[in-house]
């Protein structure tokens, strides 16, 4: 395993490459470096041939709560070509596990939010604790979804639903239901469950195993997959790129009180009557 100071932990075993976002005292949220530590990552052990499957998880106490705000906050990016080439970062990371020719499997556990939850979306096979929550809370602050993987996973009324409300609590119970994870089992076995798929993967035969995600990816990308995408990332840059009453006063609380005081915010305008 790497040094514990690294934002991405890994190890390998058994035929078994893992990788572990490695930001516990910010849930692991996503920052440029760790988005571009986990690509290199994946890149790596897509190129060891001792590596038949990717375990993806999070350290501490979530997975992860996505994009990290206060990162977001700080760097200030004017103008719409800054913007385009911050969301393609994003993109791009989430696309590197659905990209991976070898098959990834996240193993989700507390928070998995927004870019977190589309990154989970983007591995073949998700195994959840049963205490985790999924949600995009995009459009409760004036956002959008980088990755539109959503409606491919699940369908169009379960991610409309869930994209127009900007729930962020959907229980491991529920994304079980909608096909969003694979398995939920109790809260601190979900890393066993998942290595146990993974061995069994990493057993059989990798040409057929990669050639099978081939076919699958492909089936979905002749669909208009790719291009539906890339169509939901223009709009998405548009998105960020237009000023909202939303994003301007969730900016405005993060700025005079505190990240904490504007997701406060945030919540609070859709609590339940």
């Amino acid at each position: 395993m790497t040094g514990t100071d690294a934002l991405i932990l890994t190890e390998k075993a058994d035929g078994i490459g893992r990788m572990t976002f490695n930001r516990p005292e910010r849930l692991n949220a996503f920052n440029n470096e760790l988005m571009h530590d986990s690509m290199a990552t994946v890149d790596a052990l897509n190129a060891d041939d001792e590596v038949n499957v990717i375990v993806v998880s999070g350290a501490g106490r979530a997975f992860s709560p996505g994009f990290d705000l206060k990162a977001s906050a700080e760097r200030k990016l004017s103008g719409i070509d800054q913007v385009r080439a911050q969301m393609t970062l994003q993109f791009d990371f989430i696309m590197k596990f659905w990209n991976s020719p070898k098959p990834t499997i996240a193993v989700v556990h507390g928070y998995c939010i927004a870019g977190a939850f589309e990154v989970s979306l983007a591995c073949d096979m998700t195994i959840s604790s049963t205490s985790a929550r999924f949600g995009e809370p995009e459009v409760r602050f004036g956002t959008g979804t980088v990755a539109m993987l959503f409606p491919w996973v699940t369908g169009p009324k379960q991610a409309k639903e869930i994209l127009f409300t900007g729930e962020d609590r959907i229980s491991a119970e529920d994304a079980l239901r909608m096909g969003l994870v694979n398995r939920v089992v109790p809260d601190g076995e979900e890393m066993d469950e998942a290595l146990r798929l993974a061995r069994k993967i990493s057993r059989a035969s990798s040409v057929s195993v990669l050639g099978a995600k081939k076919a699958i990816n492909r089936s979905y990308e002749a669909m208009g997959m790719r291009q539906a995408l890339a169509t939901g990332l223009d709009i998405d840059v548009e998105i960020n790129s237009t000023p909202s009453w939303e994003k301007t006063e969730f900016a405005r609380i993060r700025k005079e009180q505190s990240l904490q005081a504007a997701i406060a915010w945030r919540d609070a305008r859709f609590a339940e009557d």
